[in-house]
């Protein structure tokens, strides 16, 4: 197992070895290394479907209480105090029906601004902004319940994003998603965490997108947390992935190859980095 030092103060989210079960008598566990995430951190929970992902976040969101171990969230219960904490978390779930309710996408996305005190024109421009942003402005007046399954996913993204949390939670936001939505999703995502320090919990299970996402990772089955570091040491237990069933992007495999036989190598983070180091170590034989 990797485990990175990690910063002194306290997590926003700080999960400690817990087991739930499920009516039906199923049984999760999560222990091995502690789950910490601290503010301003980009956190990704890369696991194989049925790997505890889904039910990991749901713990963070009091959605689920443990019958063994700790959650805090802020410093709070969540099963107990969520109601202390909510204004402060943006999430968005792998079900998205049961997320979006409002008449419009407009009055979805402005759903959680109402009651907080703002003005008409607050809220309109906070509103306006952020479909913007993910593109999706033309869909204000669109009926939710006819959009397509990507469609919907920004439209949830935008609604959670719009409040600025400082807490985003998201469970494979990428599901349905075309490549063009997936790349201005992730530069939404990380425009948020660069601007308002927001901290990021998102799970996946697609390997390539890590590197784009994530400052930490944990790399989680059913029974525990079994890797922990930066996606370039993460990158670099390419066994322990496949053990996993986490698929290794190829450039990394060969990469990983190339050190194995000894080449001056680093995995690379992306394509441009790669053929970098290519073109360095051609110069340095051609010397």
């Amino acid at each position: 197992m990797i485990e990175m030092d990690m910063p002194r103060e306290a997590p926003v989210v700080e999960v400690k070895c817990i087991r739930h079960v499920y009516p039906d008598r199923t049984q999760v566990d999560l222990c091995g290394l502690d789950f910490s995430v601290y503010a301003g951190q980009r956190v990704v929970i890369l696991g194989a479907n049925g790997s505890g992902k889904t039910t990991l976040l749901f713990h963070i969101l009091g959605i689920l209480k443990p019958v063994d171990g700790q959650v805090y969230v802020f410093g709070l219960n969540p099963s107990k105090e969520f109601k202390h904490i909510r204004n402060r978390i943006g999430v968005v779930l792998q079900e998205l029906d049961d997320q979006i309710i409002g008449p419009t996408v407009w009055d979805d996305v402005a759903f959680g601004l109402r009651g907080q005190g703002l003005s008409r024109d607050e809220i309109a421009r906070s509103v306006d902004d952020i479909l913007e942003q993910l593109g999706i402005s033309h869909l204000a007046d669109r009926i939710p319940h006819y959009l397509s399954g990507g469609e919907k996913r920004k439209v949830a993204l935008a609604g959670a994003l719009v409040k600025r949390p400082e807490l985003l939670i998201l469970d494979e936001p990428f599901a349905g998603i075309d490549p063009g939505s997936r790349r201005e999703i992730t530069q939404v995502i990380s425009e948020y965490n660069r601007r308002f320090g927001t901290t990021c919990i998102i799970a996946l299970h697609e390997v390539e997108l890590v590197s784009e996402l994530a400052d930490i990772v944990y790399v989680i089955r059913r029974g525990g947390v079994v890797l922990k570091g930066t996606p370039r040491e993460v990158f670099a237990a390419g066994d322990i992935l496949k053990e996993n069933n986490l698929e290794v992007p190829s450039i990394v495999e060969l990469f990983n190859t190339l050190r194995g036989r000894n080449w001056p190598v680093a995995i690379p983070m992306t394509v441009s980095e790669a053929v970098r180091q290519l073109e360095t170590l051609r110069g340095n034989a051609g010397s």
